[in-house]
């Protein structure tokens, strides 16, 4: 996915089996605008070390779409459904040339809307940057999307992993993070970590192992 040109992606969260999130994909890449679809399976079904304010779903299904997409509807299957808009400060992290094989995403919000500005200039001078900054292995690219739609949550950080083991991968960011920030107990590390004093609330947060993807022929 480091590849992508679209500046939309749409998430569909839910509980598909693999065979059909294989369906829905071939499904949704023939509308217009797709450029192309992969299907995931939850790495960390239901985890219990982070707050979630949404349901949780064993699959995903995301599309990678230029701005003349239009958002079908859910399946049955599906729990949440987001379209999400590149925001326009840049992604960081490292291209390798490889292919995205598993994913973090994370979705937060600010708590009122005068709280944007400032939990996004959180998410990309404090956290994400640091994040990038520790070359974690196996961590890739990080872009940064905004809900198209008037609904939270608002924010989408999209983290690439070159690696099947997204929660392995994933488990390892603090180990890497936080000797660059003074250790667990800093004032750094804290600001670092909690995105609630800039404003922010957490609505999802998990890791996908990539299943397949198709895109138009």
């Amino acid at each position: 996915m480091e590849d992508r040109p679209g500046t939309l992606l749409h998430l569909e969260l839910g509980d598909a089996t693999p065979e059909e999130g294989a369906a829905r994909a071939y499904d949704l890449v023939r509308r217009d605008g797709v450029e192309r679809v992969t299907w995931w399976e939850n790495a960390a079904f239901e985890r219990t070390d982070l707050p979630r304010r949404i349901r949780d779903g064993r699959s995903l299904v995301v599309v990678e779409a230029e701005e003349r997409y239009d958002v079908p509807p859910p399946t049955p299957a599906v729990s949440q459904t987001h379209c999400f808009r590149r925001h326009p400060r840049p992604s960081q992290g490292v291209l390798t040339g490889t292919p995205t094989l598993g994913l973090m995403i994370v979705w937060i919000s600010p708590r009122t809307p005068d709280l944007a500005v400032s939990l996004r200039d959180w998410g990309d001078f404090v956290h994400i940057r640091h994040i990038a900054a520790a070359a974690i292995p196996g961590f890739t690219q990080i872009s940064v999307y905004e809900n198209t739609g008037e609904t939270d949550p608002r924010y989408m950080h999209f983290y690439e992993f070159d690696n099947a083991e997204a929660e392995a991968t994933f488990a390892t960011m603090i180990d890497h993070v936080a000797p660059r920030l003074g250790g667990r107990d800093s004032q750094a590390y804290a600001e670092w970590a909690d995105w609630r004093p800039p404003g922010g609330r957490l609505y999802y947060c998990n890791s996908f192992t990539r299943l397949g993807e198709v895109s138009p022929t």
